[in-house]
């Protein structure tokens, strides 16, 4: 079975092994006949032909995802990508004020490359197009360009380069050579380099998927959450917000981990002194289960289960409640300590050991069936005798104890309540040893499956299974063993009616299932619905994928990935080789604790982490907001042991491209307007400055092949305004008056109708109408320290105001007047400034 493993993890190895099958035995020292060399070479080139290995990878250097929202700009990659909204709209804003910088025939010939060279960052494979992945080059600026479309790209865009990139070097060869600039914004790797990135059937056929091998296993990483640990038999969380994760060690020991990966010194709970375990290799005994109540926040009330001997000769378990302490919500009250069942175990192994709480709110407890083999107890076997509580689920009331002195309660729809040959507390049975159950939380969106127990029951001689368990169900052992027969007289007994198991593996695969949970975490959504466990003999990680139609499970074989699917910061792509137990923190992401050595007092137990790195969730949507904790003591920070498959050192030597902040060309003269004033000749100036956004790109053609004969339009009209400037000056005095304190004001205007200074202006400028669409004024408010500016404010809104166009001009006028009033916001509060026309028109 560890052969066949070791295969699995290391594909290659076994590749080369059938190299030396094909070649024989004796092919070392015997010249191979021609069919025999010719078979051999085709053996090795099917084994070194093989297709591009995908590895989708974002410039933050984590898996792409599918982005929450619709992109506006880079729509190419709004299904599966590495760009969210806001660094869609970071991008867009950008080209757009690359495009300012260029003159019309630059645009025409430019906007749609530079579009598609600029949304590489969001491709998920920016990584790959960047040199991000490699950790002793820099990041690039540019993506890695194929060939052929860089030399086009060099003909139409070379004009933009500058604006792409500060690297000077690159600057001056794009000026100067095409194919030198070429070479060096390729791509060793061909597949990678942008536009061959979107043919590549391999690296696009499954994108986003897991990553499977060959054989079809799923390739999976981990990250290592905590090690030093003795045998962990158990992670759990307490449901109150704080997000901890308690682990409980065999030998009786229960540490608190917090978010940021430490310890505390002191430990939440020792029961070290009551618990029976032994040093001895794989020895069953010891503290074996825990569970919080659903109520623990308010009543900080929990549940352990554990290994005892009375007397140094009789075994139990013992099942007891626990209540956090008063003072310290980290540690447990020692003294608190209330006995809630105790059974009798015939011998050392199945001891049985999970504790958990279903929807229901009750208690759910799972014991063995006694121990030794074949559970030879009874006729029947403690497993399918109803009166006894071993090889059972069971299910009790731990909110409130009864007249005979019980210390919990029987729930009313219990299924034997009312038989007298079965013990009240009998929820399901016919189990042999059920080491880790869960409850799924059901699908995020729809709950499909919430509030399910699955459990994985260990064989006996030749399978283990996967059960879910239901009210009253007889599981078959000791008459059945997964599928199969195991007691012939007692498996063909027509009222055995037992309930098969979802999955069942013989003995050639594992032998010590370890039951897990169904993922409904949200960092890998590509997992969410898959039942993953694993076995502890032969350190195989399995998965079950269910038909919702049939109700039928597939199983989904589960590997470690190859070291280029795991090549992210802090993932690793092995374990050891006994798995202990599967877990899940508050937020439902999915973990397991291994060991390499399975005895209660060896110290090489480490909680693995899984982590898909095909797909991650979009950034932010699983954000979480723990409640603070209050530590008393030391904390222990984590220091990872586990070899990483990149270098811890390995970080690129820059971050990914930022934005430029490109100095804006005007694309017209700038001037002030000035009135003056009647007492002190103060002036308030406005700066005229025009800035394009619109994303209209006609209506940006337009204003570009326009822009020149709108300037000499302008300029003739200069001596025109020159002669009014006087009349518009004197009516200008009063309202100057009550402005000469108000600082200058810069606005940022756009072309719009409402700014013309005479009749004689407006005519000519009407001759080109289309320059005027889409054009916005755009003011920047202030405030005036004076209350008299500030009622001139509120009387004299839109203070840029036009006389009576000429009635052949009044229909072009009813559609500034309808665009102005859109926006009629941003010049609210302006104050009122009749501006010099001849300086109007110079700025403009």
């Amino acid at each position: 079975m560890t052969g066949t493993w070791d295969a699995a993890l290391h594909p290659n190895g076994a590749g080369g092994a059938f190299l030396r099958v094909a070649a024989g035995p004796g092919s070392s020292t015997k010249t191979p006949s021609f069919p025999g060399f010719i078979l051999i070479i085709s053996v090795m080139l099917l084994v070194l032909v093989q297709p591009v290995s995908s590895h989708p990878q974002c410039l933050d250097f984590e898996p792409p995802f599918k982005p929450l929202w619709h992109l506006e700009f880079c729509t190419q990659y709004e299904q599966f990508g590495c760009c969210d909204q806001k660094t869609d709209n970071r991008i867009a804003e950008r080209y757009w004020d690359i495009i300012d910088q260029l003159e019309v025939a630059g645009y025409e010939l430019c906007a749609d490359m530079l579009k598609e060279v600029m949304c590489q960052e969001c491709s998920p494979y920016a990584a790959h197009l960047f040199d991000a992945e490699d950790p002793y080059t820099p990041v690039r600026e540019l993506p890695g360009l194929c060939s052929g479309f860089c030399s086009e790209f060099h003909g139409k865009c070379r004009h933009v380069v500058k604006y792409l990139t500060e690297n000077q070097l690159l600057q001056d060869t794009c000026e100067r050579d095409v194919s030198t600039f070429c070479s060096m914004v390729d791509l060793s790797d061909q597949d990678y380099c942008y536009p061959n990135v979107l043919k590549s059937p391999d690296l696009n056929s499954n994108l986003g998927q897991v990553v499977e091998d060959p054989r079809g296993c799923l390739q999976l990483c981990l990250t290592e959450v905590a090690n030093n640990l003795r045998n962990p038999v158990l992670l759990l969380h307490s449901s109150d917000d704080t997000h901890r994760m308690f682990i409980a060690e065999q030998v009786g020991f229960v540490w608190v981990y917090l978010r940021d990966g430490s310890r505390l010194e002191q430990p939440f709970l020792d029961m070290s002194g009551e618990v029976l375990t032994t040093p001895w290799l794989g020895d069953e005994r010891g503290f074996l289960g825990m569970a919080f109540h659903p109520k623990y926040r308010d009543n900080g009330r929990f549940f352990i289960y554990y290994s005892i001997q009375v007397n140094s000769i009789l075994e139990k378990v013992r099942v007891s409640e626990m209540k956090v302490s008063v003072h310290d919500m980290n540690m447990a009250d020692p003294y608190s300590e209330r006995v809630i069942l105790e059974i009798e175990e015939p011998a050392a192994n199945h001891n049985g050991g999970q504790l958990l709480f279903g929807l229901d709110g009750y208690l759910y407890i799972f014991t063995g069936d006694g121990g030794k083999a074949g559970d030879p107890f009874g006729k029947y076997g403690n497993a399918q005798n109803k009166s006894a509580l071993l090889g059972k689920v069971l299910r009790i009331d731990v909110d409130g104890s009864d007249s005979s002195g019980r210390q919990y309660r029987f729930p009313p729809d219990n299924p034997f309540l009312g038989d007298p040959d079965a013990r009240p507390e009998v929820f399901a049975y016919g189990v042999r040893n059920m080491w880790r159950c869960s409850v799924d939380r059901g699908d995020p969106v729809s709950h499909y499956g919430r509030g399910r127990i699955f459990c994985g029951d260990v064989g006996q001689n030749r399978y283990e299974e996967i059960d879910i368990i239901v009210k009253g169900g007889n599981y078959g052992w000791r008459a059945k063993e997964g599928f199969e027969c195991y007691d012939m007289k007692l498996c063909h007994n027509s009222s055995l009616n037992d309930i098969l198991p979802i999955f069942a593996y013989s003995h050639h695969v594992g032998k010590s299932v370890t039951g897990g949970y169904v993922y409904r975490g949200c960092e890998s959504p590509n997992l969410n619905g898959l039942y993953i466990f694993g076995d502890f003999m032969s350190g195989r990680i399995m998965a079950l994928e269910e038909d919702k139609t049939t109700g039928n499970w597939k199983e989904r074989s589960v590997c470690m990935g190859e070291t280029k699917t795991c090549s992210f910061p802090g993932l690793i792509n092995h374990h050891h080789k006994f798995i202990i137990s599967f877990a899940e923190d508050e937020a439902g992401e999915l973990y397991f604790m291994a060991t390499a050595y399975p005895s209660a007092t060896s110290p090489f137990g480490t909680v693995f982490k899984f982590m898909d790195p095909s797909r991650r969730a979009p950034p932010g949507k699983c954000k979480q907001k723990p409640l603070p904790v209050k530590v008393r003591g030391k904390k222990i920070p984590f220091v990872p042991r586990e070899l990483t498959v990149l270098e811890t050192n390995e970080k690129p030597t820059r971050p990914p491209p930022r934005k430029f902040k490109l100095t804006t060309k005007p694309p017209v003269t700038r001037s002030q307007i000035k009135p003056t004033t009647a007492d002190s000749g103060r002036t308030t100036s406005t700066a005229l400055k025009l800035n394009w956004k619109s994303l209209d790109k006609k209506a940006r053609k337009k204003n570009k092949l326009k822009q020149q004969k709108e300037n000499k339009v302008l300029n003739k009209q200069e001596a025109n305004v020159q002669m009014k400037n006087n009349t518009l000056r004197q009516k200008s005095k009063e309202q100057s008056k009550k402005t000469a304190a108000i600082n200058p004001v810069r606005d940022k205007v756009k072309l719009n109708s409402n700014h013309t200074g005479t009749d004689h202006f407006r005519g000519n400028v009407l001759e080109a109408p289309n320059n005027l669409k889409d054009r916005t004024v755009h003011t920047k408010k202030k405030t005036s320290p004076r209350k008299g500016a500030q009622k001139q404010l509120k009387r004299e809104k839109n203070s840029v105001k036009w006389k009576e166009p000429a009635n052949d001009n009044r229909a072009f006028m009813n559609k500034t007047k309808t665009h102005s009033k859109k926006s009629s916001r941003t010049m609210r509060n302006q104050p009122q400034v009749k501006s010099n026309p001849a300086s109007t028109a110079k700025a403009l």
